[in-house]
């Protein structure tokens, strides 16, 4: 089953990308011929599930800026990040690790930050089992080494790796990746199924995907239960190149940021289009000092790891540890100095 689901999403995604996802291509387009604005997604679902959530959006952004519009839908967060790298994306939603390697090394720059329907501006991690697991509690789940099998997310994601990692696993002196007897590399939805059909016995999730998981398949999600919830996580956040034009990021910036406060039935309109994205109620505006969470949040993982490390000598440890602090401090001097974000 979760082979079929593996084929299903990778054919989706090049179905998605060989057509050149556009929101707006049509011949007689007169801004057809202009420089397009390149929207990288992160996937919540599969990447055509994701695309077909933010195309309502995208296209009002070409209405309001008369300038066509493209899309970079991928399937794994390293393929998006490989995106940025290469400068095919100007503007993208990004996730926490993806949106700090991106700012960092990456030449972007946080404009807007995710805002949840209910108000919040976080998302929680999860670990999840089968409502009739053995595995009543987070103590059940630590008290069997080697028993278990783990289906979780790529290392670049939050809440489907490094919050478990750093709230769960290394505090204890444990590794994920050592402490379970089999674990796969997949995404949030095909994980949560395979907890469901017993291909594996724990998975890692949030919130969000949880809530989507529920909506595609809530015969399925009854049969889940959450076991370890973390703090909240900060949300999402936008990124957009730097090097734009000025007046192009002045006119960006503006529309996503105001998109859903319109006034009367536009603004009814807008709101119904954001609700197609989960759990996103609009966007507040941001720096890109709401990473250094993320960013400490590494640091301490990684301390964490080093102290409990297997190490052939005090003074390799001691390099390690030192490197450690080199980069944390590197990371967070680069994302500059703590301000009043400007509209």
């Amino acid at each position: 089953m979760r082979a079929s689901l593996r084929v299903l999403c990778g054919c989706l995604v090049a179905g998605v990308l060989a057509c050149g996802a556009g929101v707006a291509r049509a011949a007689d387009d007169p801004a057809a011929g202009a420089t397009p604005i390149r929207f990288g997604i992160l996937p919540i679902g599969s990447a055509a599930e994701s695309l077909e959530q933010w195309r309502p959006l995208l296209s009002d952004l070409h209405e309001q800026l008369g300038l066509p519009v493209t899309t970079v839908s991928v399937g794994s967060y390293a393929s998006l990040s490989d995106a940025i790298g290469a400068q095919r994306v100007d503007i993208a939603f990004l996730s926490g690790r993806l949106a700090v390697e991106a700012v960092i090394h990456q030449r972007m720059q946080v404009f807007a930050q995710f805002v949840r329907s209910d108000g919040a501006r976080g998302n929680v991690a999860m670990l999840v089992v089968r409502a009739d697991s053995p595995i009543r509690s987070l103590a059940d789940l630590l008290a069997r080494p080697g028993h278990w099998s783990y289906a979780r997310s790529e290392h670049l994601s939050v809440t489907g790796y490094t919050a478990p990692e750093a709230y769960v696993f290394a505090p204890r002196g444990l590794n994920s990746d050592t402490f379970f007897g089999r674990v796969e590399v997949g995404d949030h939805q095909g994980n949560l199924l395979a907890v469901v059909n017993r291909e594996a016995d724990v998975t890692s999730s949030n919130n969000p995907d949880l809530d989507l998981f529920r909506h595609n398949f809530p015969r399925e999600a009854a049969q889940l239960k959450v076991i370890w919830r973390s703090p909240l996580i900060p949300s999402g956040v936008l990124v957009l190149r730097e090097g734009i034009a000025p007046d192009l990021r002045a006119r960006l910036t503006a529309f996503l940021l105001a998109y859903g406060n319109s006034p009367g039935a536009a603004g009814e309109r807008e709101r119904s289009q954001l609700a197609r994205i989960p759990d996103l109620g609009g966007f507040a505006t941001e720096t890109n000092q709401v990473l250094q969470p993320f960013i400490d949040m590494q640091y301490a993982l990684l301390r964490e790891r080093a102290e409990h490390g297997q190490w052939v000598s005090p003074q390799a440890r001691q390099t390690r540890l030192d490197q450690i602090e080199h980069d944390y401090r590197r990371d967070t001097l680069a994302l500059g100095p703590p301000r009043k974000p400007q509209p």
